[in-house]
């Protein structure tokens, strides 16, 4: 038998003695233990103050005398980063028998908080608020008059030492009065606006948030079925839960088509959390019971109008395969404050990603045009949109959680930002074709995954796994030098475009967008096709987003963050500048853009004759058309 791994977690060495950096003494945290806390944490949450959109917390929190450590989570599962929002926590107050106790934290790791708990003291009081953000410029709104989403990890603390599934929590919560709620923690008992949960490990309890609204819905996905599943939806108002049965029948395709893809489901039910708002934030997170599905609020009402967006749910119910049952060793970290590294982020959220459109599609939330037209827009991307990977890797990009997270970028085509999601999508497009190829189609990417994600026959332990098993496990579907094959296109100086033409198709451009890509103009407002002939993307407001490195626009001088006024002497307003674009294949003048940036007005000649340039999938004739085996409901 090969030698066991240890877990990056075990591998690191234990907190030494109080470290100095610049003439300043850091109190060491205790490093996490596999052994039980003493004791269950009483947990309370007041979430009723939806018009100020402040959470109260009380803790209970058993101790023994001593140095105690309690910790703010850090690094959040899903994140993959160290972005716990520690500055919306407010008022601080902890006591013991009634009297309050001092607290301190250090100059750096200040996500823990000391405190020494004296003779006699057997259990402390903690409280605190955490301030929601009231605009989206403060953060991400998580709660409104209408609704509101309770992240577990934001309101509380938890004992260092021990690892969070040794540490158990008695959760409840106080919504606002008449309000409903969605959440995979399982109720004990209920009297008015009070919820008290069953007691859960604090990993369990921090995967579990709940989503509470005024207008809610639940419906079954799975009617009959031994593992249940639903969709637990808040809106703005009550019109946009209002679902035809034509809308709801696709979802409850999803969860047929990616438990006949998987082969086990690793949960004993599953809840979609879906808030219907263009107040809240929008929101995509997985968890392994549930996932937050932060989308528009009319995502039934205009159903028309809305495939850009209908992947979300197929993506982060696909993560509770992949990333929360089998985790890459690297992400699964014994607290909530160890960091995280994201080595195998290609296989965590690429694969994922791949598996969200193919889902999707085989769902029937997409059509096979949509399917197609989606996949040409991402990969357009990488063709012409993505000129990054001159000096960035695929494999480099999976430091952005730590780099970037997810803040706006200046020039982003250029600095590239996660690619792992899309190129890494593109990645596994490439290998499940090859695998057809290698088995004269016989085999594909699908049992790949249900060797490699649905082991263990439903089990919930979580399996970390680290390169060379998903190496083993390609292997194990059909022989190949898998390893040196993924190497070569994550370490590659250049996307993984190869898989389109091996699945049987190739990208073209023409002057007309396709129905998808006007969609999702429609509904982001942003000209992103724009990129990919001026080699700009362009707002409702006639801002510039981004600029594409080395492409026409910027050649000539154009910068993002202007605003465009005109156009050959045009005003601006939509319209005018993909005429003028039209117009330029004619002539050999160049296009004139009037340019706003700060306080300074400038006209920019740029050389451009092209047209508009539109992505679209077109078959290769002579090769297997893997691309439609590949979407085919199962």
């Amino acid at each position: 038998m090969p030698p066991k791994r240890k877990s990056p977690a075990a591998r690191r060495p234990a907190a030494g003695p109080a470290a100095a950096w610049g003439g300043i003494t850091e109190t060491p945290t205790p490093p996490p233990e596999d052994v039980a806390y003493p004791g269950v944490i009483a947990l309370h949450v007041d979430a009723s103050d939806t018009a100020q959109g402040i959470f109260r917390v009380q803790q209970t929190v058993p101790v023994r005398v001593g140095k105690l450590v309690l910790l703010y989570p850090k690094w959040l599962p899903g994140n993959h980063s160290p972005t716990g929002p520690i500055d919306k926590l407010a008022g601080l107050e902890i006591r013991a028998n009634g009297r309050p106790l001092a607290w301190s934290r250090n100059a750096y790791d200040v996500y823990a908080f000391h405190v020494d708990v004296p003779a006699g003291v057997s259990r402390l009081d903690v409280r605190f608020q955490y301030l929601s953000a009231r605009t989206r410029g403060e953060g991400p709104v998580e709660m409104t008059d209408a609704m509101l989403d309770l992240v577990w990890s934001k309101v509380s603390l938890y004992p260092a030492g021990h690892f969070t599934r040794h540490i158990t929590f008695a959760p409840r919560v106080t919504l606002p009065a008449g309000w409903g709620f969605g959440t995979a923690l399982e109720t004990q008992s209920k009297s008015g606006a009070r919820v008290r949960f069953k007691p859960v490990a604090y990993d369990t309890l921090v995967d579990s948030p709940i989503y509470a609204g005024r207008h809610f819905k639940r419906i079954d996905l799975a009617p009959g079925a031994k593992v249940p599943v639903h969709m637990a939806m808040v809106a703005d108002a009550p019109r946009y839960l209002e679902a035809s049965e034509a809308q709801l029948q696709p979802h409850r395709s999803l969860v047929t088509q990616a438990t006949r893809l998987f082969g086990a489901q690793h949960y004993d039910h599953y809840d979609f959390l879906v808030s219907l708002s263009d107040v809240m934030s929008p929101k995509g997170l997985e968890h392994h019971q549930s996932s937050e599905d932060g989308v528009h609020a009319a995502y039934f009402t205009d159903w028309q109008h809305g495939a850009p967006r209908r992947d979300l749910l197929a993506h982060e119910y696909t993560h509770s395969w992949n990333g929360k049952f089998r985790r890459p060793a690297d992400l699964a970290t014994p607290n909530f404050n160890v960091p995280m590294s994201g080595s195998l982020l290609w296989v965590y959220e690429g694969q994922t990603q791949y598996w969200g459109f193919v889902l999707t599609a085989r769902a029937g939330l997409w059509t096979p045009g949509q399917f197609c037209d989606a996949l040409a827009q991402v990969a357009a991307r990488y063709d012409r949109g993505r000129p990054g990977f001159g000096w960035r890797t695929l494999a480099d990009t999976t430091n952005d959680p730590v780099i970037a997270r997810r803040a706006a970028l200046p020039y982003r085509n250029w600095q590239m930002s996660e690619e792992y999601y899309s190129a890494g999508q593109l990645l596994w497009l490439t290998v499940d074709a090859k695998i057809r190829a290698l088995t004269d189609g016989r085999r594909a990417l699908d049992h790949f995954a249900k060797r490699f994600f649905g082991v263990g026959g439903g089990s919930f332990a979580t399996r970390p796994y680290v390169f060379e098993d998903v190496v083993d496990a390609l292997e194990r579907v059909v022989s190949h030098r898998w390893a040196g094959f993924l190497r070569a296109r994550i370490d590659a100086h250049k996307p993984p475009l190869d898989g389109l033409a091996a699945a049987g198709w190739k990208l073209a451009y023409t002057d007309t967008a396709s129905d998808f890509e006007q969609a999702f103009t429609r509904r982001y407002h942003v000209q992103s096709g724009l990129m990919y002939s001026l080699g700009l993307a362009l707002g409702k407001d006639g801002t510039i987003g981004d600029v594409r490195w080395d492409g026409p626009a910027q050649r000539a001088g154009v910068t993002s963050g202007a605003t465009l006024v005109a156009v050959d002497g045009l005003a601006w307003k939509p319209g005018v500048l993909t005429d003028a674009l039209k117009a330029g294949t004619r002539s050999k003048a160049p296009l004139e853009l009037l340019l706003k940036f700060q306080d300074r007005y400038r006209s920019v000649p740029v050389d451009y004759h092209g047209g508009l340039q539109y992505p679209h999938l077109v078959r290769v004739e002579g090769k297997p058309d893997y691309l439609s085996q590949i979407i085919k409901a199962r």
